[in-house]
C-alpha cells in the first residue's frame, strides 16, 4: 500500500467545517443556559469610585449583575504564572482602557448586552504611559531567560569598537505599532458544573496551560476540570491562555449554579485578548567590503503592559543564530506602558525580529554591491555564532538557490528603474528562520476496534493547522491501513494529553509519539493473537506478526476485526506518552522568500504581485496542509508589511479595536503563493524526521515586501506598516 506520509491528503475534518457541522465553543447547547456580557472600562488608568449598577439590574431579563463591588469568588495569581497579574472584579483599579470590570447575566444575550449598556463608571482617573516612542530605552531582561548576550572575538573590546573597525556599517531603527491575532472565531465560552467539576467549552491551543490558568482562578484541582475545544476558529497565539471572559464565565455559572455562556464582542477581543507588543528595533551591521560581516548588533525596545504579558524576544532566535558573525550584540529591552496585555502572536518575537535583521541585510547588500542572495551565503552559519553547536538539519542555503531560480531572480534590476505605466515595479528576498527547540511533552492512544477501524486519540488541539489529519496520517503509516480506516478524536482534555499548538511544535512533537503508539498496540495485538486459546493463531509453530491489517502466523492469516471479534473482544489499545525531549543540537526551520511588488507612482499604493517561499522543516507529514501554513504565514507576513497597526492613543484607547479600523489582507490583496516544502528528512531532531512550520512563514516574508518596495522606488520605510502616505512623503 503506498504511504499517505508526504503525501497530498485533505483535512479529516474538511467536511464538518465546510458543511457547518462543526460545533465551536459558542454552538454548544445546555438546558438553562444563561448569557453573560462583559462591561469594560472606559478610561487608560485609575481607580473605580462607583458604579451605577441600579438600572441594569432592574432591566428585563436579567439575572446577577457583578463588578469589583459585587465581585466573584476567584483566587489570587500565583506570581510565578504566566500573563496577567491580576483578576478581574477583584479590586477597583483600572490598568487599562477597555479592561473587563462587569459581568451582567440575563436569560438572554439581548437583554444581557442592553442592561451592560445601562451600567456607567465613575473613576479617579490618571494619565496612562501609552507612548513606546516617548518613554525612551527599556530595561534589559534577564540574559538566562531572553537570550541577550555579548560575544566578543579575542581582543575586540566592545561591539562599538568591532563595529568602529569595520569597512562597511549599517545602522538602522525601525519599529511597528501593535497588531493583533483577528482570529475569525471571538473569544467565547460555555461553563458547565456538575457538582464540583467543571466542563469548559472554550477555544484553546494549550491545554495544559489553560488547565492550570482556570483551575488557578477558581481554586480547582486539575482533575476537576475538562475543556472540551474540538474546533478552534483561529489562534495564532491568541488562545494559549485563558482570559478575563473565561474565567468570569466560570465563576459566574458556579455562583448562579446553571450553564453561563460568555461571548466577547469584536472590540472586547482586542483589549481583553493579548496583543503583539508594539516595538523599536536598532539593528547595526559590520562588513568588510566584500559583505562578510564582521559584527552584528541588535538591540530592542518593546512595550511590557504594567499588567503583565509577552516577554519579547526579537533577536534570540533571529540576528543571533543566523549569520556567520565573530562579533555579536544583542539587548532585548522591556519599556513599561499602562497598555491592554500582551501576548504571543503568531511567530511572535521572530517576526519583528525578521523585519529588522533583513531589513539590515538588505542595506548591507547595497552598501557593498553584493546581490542580497549571495550576501547571504556569504554569512552562512554552519554553527550557532559564538559557538560549536550545528543544526539537527539546515539546507537553507537550497532553499535560496531553488526559490531563486523558481521566481526569476536573476531577472531583478537596479532600485527604481522598473516601470510599467504608472506601476513602478520590484523585487525583494528575505530569510525566514524559526525555532523548533524541541518536541513537546504529549501522549496518544491506538485503539484497534473490532470493526475493522483504528481510532487515534490525543488532547492536542487543532487550531486550524492540521494537526488532526497529521495524527491520522501517521498512525496510518505506521500501521499500513488506508486513510478511511483511521478515526482521530482531538481537542478534549479527557484524552490523553496532548502536545500545545503553541510554537510550531504540535505535529513535530505528536508524529514520533504516535508512530510509538501505534507499534504498541501493533505488540498488544499480536501478543493476544499468540496467546489468546480462542485466537485462530494461537500455539502456532511461528510467530505471530501483523502487516497492513492482517495478523499472520503458520497456522492462519486473519484481519484484526475478524480476530477482535473471535476473542469477544471489542478492542485493543496503548498509550504512549513523551516527555519533553529537547535533541542535543540546535534546531531551527529555515526558509527563503521572493517577493515582487507593483508601487503606484501616483498615489503610492502597493501590491504584492508575486511571492515564492521555499522552506526547509525536515519530514514532510501532509504536503497539501504543510504548503496551506506557509501560504498562511506569508499572508500574515503582508498585513505585517502593509496594512496591520494599532495605535495607542494618549487616553489608552486603542485606535483599530475592530475589523473595518485594524486592517487585515483580503483575496485582493494576495497573489498566487508558489509555497515549496524541501522533501527530506531530520533523523537527529525525530524519529519521524518533522519538525514544525507553522510561523516559519510569518518570519522575514515583510521583510521580503519592505525590500521589494525599495527595488521598486528607491525608498526605504522603516516604520511598519508601509502605507501610500509614507511613499508619497
Amino acid at each position: 500500500m503506498t504511504t499517505p506520509l508526504g503525501a497530498n491528503i485533505s483535512r479529516v475534518d474538511g467536511r464538518v467545517k465546510t458543511t457547518g457541522a462543526a460545533r465551536y465553543p459558542a454552538d454548544y447547547r445546555e438546558t438553562d443556559t444563561a448569557t453573560a456580557v462583559l462591561v469594560t472600562s472606559t478610561v487608560g488608568l485609575g481607580r473605580i469610585t462607583g458604579m451605577d449598577t441600579d438600572a441594569a439590574t432592574q432591566a428585563p431579563g436579567v439575572i446577577a449583575v457583578y463588578t469589583p463591588f459585587a465581585p466573584l469568588r476567584l483566587e489570587p495569581v500565583d506570581p510565578s504564572a504566566l500573563g496577567e497579574n491580576y483578576r478581574p472584579l477583584q479590586d477597583q483599579e483600572v490598568r487599562f482602557r477597555g479592561q473587563a470590570i462587569g459581568v451582567v447575566v440575563a436569560d438572554t444575550f439581548e437583554h444581557a448586552r442592553d442592561a451592560a449598556a445601562m451600567i456607567t463608571a465613575s473613576y479617579d482617573e490618571r494619565a496612562p504611559r501609552t507612548s513606546l516612542a516617548d518613554a525612551g530605552a527599556g530595561v534589559s531582561m534577564p540574559a538566562e531567560a531572553s537570550g541577550n548576550t555579548t560575544i566578543l572575538a579575542p581582543g575586540v573590546g566592545s561591539i562599538d569598537s568591532a563595529l568602529g573597525s569595520s569597512e562597511v556599517t549599517v545602522d538602522i531603527t525601525v519599529s511597528q505599532q501593535a497588531q493583533h491575532a483577528a482570529a475569525m472565531e471571538p473569544h467565547a465560552s460555555l461553563a458547565v458544573w456538575n457538582g464540583d467539576q467543571l466542563t469548559m467549552y472554550t477555544g484553546t491551543q494549550f491545554p495544559g496551560r489553560a488547565v492550570v490558568g482556570l483551575t488557578g482562578a477558581l481554586g480547582l484541582r486539575p482533575d476537576q476540570l475538562r475543556i472540551i475545544s474540538t474546533y478552534v476558529g483561529g489562534g495564532f497565539g491568541s488562545r494559549v491562555l485563558p482570559w478575563a471572559d473565561a474565567v468570569l464565565a466560570a465563576a459566574a455559572a458556579r455562583e448562579l449554579r446553571r450553564p453561563v455562556r460568555l461571548v466577547l464582542s469584536r472590540t472586547q477581543v482586542f483589549t481583553v485578548v493579548g496583543h503583539r507588543s508594539a516595538v523599536r528595533q536598532r539593528i547595526r551591521l559590520g562588513a568588510r567590503a566584500d559583505g562578510t560581516l564582521n559584527a552584528v548588533s541588535h538591540e530592542s525596545d518593546s512595550e511590557a503592559p504594567a499588567v503583565g504579558g509577552w516577554p519579547m524576544r526579537t533577536a534570540a532566535d533571529t540576528s543571533a543564530v543566523l549569520y556567520r558573525t565573530p562579533n555579536l550584540h544583542v539587548d532585548q529591552r522591556q519599556v513599561t506602558l499602562d497598555t491592554p496585555p500582551t501576548w504571543a502572536t503568531r511567530a511572535p518575537n521572530e517576526a519583528p525580529g525578521g523585519f529588522a535583521i533583513e531589513t539590515a541585510m538588505d542595506e548591507l547588500a547595497i552598501a557593498t554591491g553584493v546581490d542580497p542572495v549571495e550576501l547571504r551565503l556569504r554569512n552562512y552559519a554552519t554553527v550557532v555564532p559564538g559557538t560549536d553547536r550545528r543544526w539537527t538539519s539546515k539546507r537553507l542555503d537550497e532553499c535560496y538557490r531553488v526559490g531563486a531560480a523558481r521566481f526569476g531572480w536573476n531577472r531583478r534590476a537596479a532600485p527604481g528603474t522598473t516601470r510599467d505605466g504608472q506601476w513602478l515595479v520590484g523585487m525583494g528576498m528575505a530569510t525566514a528562520i524559526y525555532p523548533a527547540s524541541g518536541r513537546a511533552e504529549n501522549a496518544v492512544r491506538v485503539r484497534f476496534r473490532d470493526d475493522g477501524t483504528v481510532l487515534a486519540q490525543s488532547g492536542t488541539m487543532d487550531i486550524g493547522t492540521g494537526s488532526a489529519t497529521a495524527l491520522a496520517i501517521v498512525v496510518a503509516d505506521a500501521l499500513g491501513l488506508p486513510m478511511d480506516r483511521v478515526a482521530v478524536e482531538v481537542g478534549d482534555t479527557a484524552l490523553p494529553p496532548g502536545a500545545g499548538a503553541v510554537g510550531s511544535r504540535a505535529t513535530g512533537s505528536l508524529a514520533p509519539t504516535a508512530r510509538t503508539a501505534a507499534r504498541a498496540a501493533v505488540a498488544q495485538l499480536v501478543e493476544a493473537a499468540g496467546t489468546d486459546p480462542n485466537s485462530p493463531l494461537a500455539e502456532s509453530d511461528t510467530p505471530v506478526t501483523y502487516d497492513a491489517g492482517m495478523l499472520r502466523s503458520a497456522n492462519a492469516d486473519i484481519p484484526f476485526a475478524d480476530l477482535l471479534r473471535g476473542l469477544g473482544r471489542s478492542e485493543i489499545e496503548a498509550t504512549h506518552a513523551d516527555e519533553n525531549i529537547m535533541v542535543p543540537y540546535a534546531a531551527h526551520g529555515f526558509g527563503a522568500h521572493f517577493c515582487e511588488v507593483r508601487v503606484n507612482s501616483f498615489t503610492g499604493e502597493t501590491r504584492v504581485s508575486r511571492f515564492t517561499t521555499v522552506v526547509d522543516i525536515g519530514r514532510v507529514i501532509n504536503v497539501k496542509t504543510a504548503r496551506s501554513q506557509v501560504v498562511g504565514g506569508v499572508i500574515f507576513g503582508i498585513g505585517h508589511a502593509l496594512l496591520e497597526a494599532n495605535p495607542i492613543e494618549p487616553s489608552g484607547r486603542m485606535a483599530a479595536a475592530n475589523l473595518a479600523d485594524y486592517v487585515v489582507p483580503v483575496n485582493a490583496d494576495v497573489p498566487f503563493i508558489d509555497a515549496v516544502c524541501l522533501d527530506g528528512d531530520d533523523p537527529d531532531f525525530s524519529e519521524v524526521g518533522a519538525r514544525g512550520v507553522g510561523e516559519l512563514g510569518v518570519v522575514g516574508s515583510a521583510a521580503a515586501i519592505g525590500n521589494a518596495v525599495f527595488n521598486a522606488t528607491g525608498i526605504r520605510i522603516y516604520d511598519l506598516p508601509i502605507h501610500p502616505e509614507k511613499l508619497l512623503r
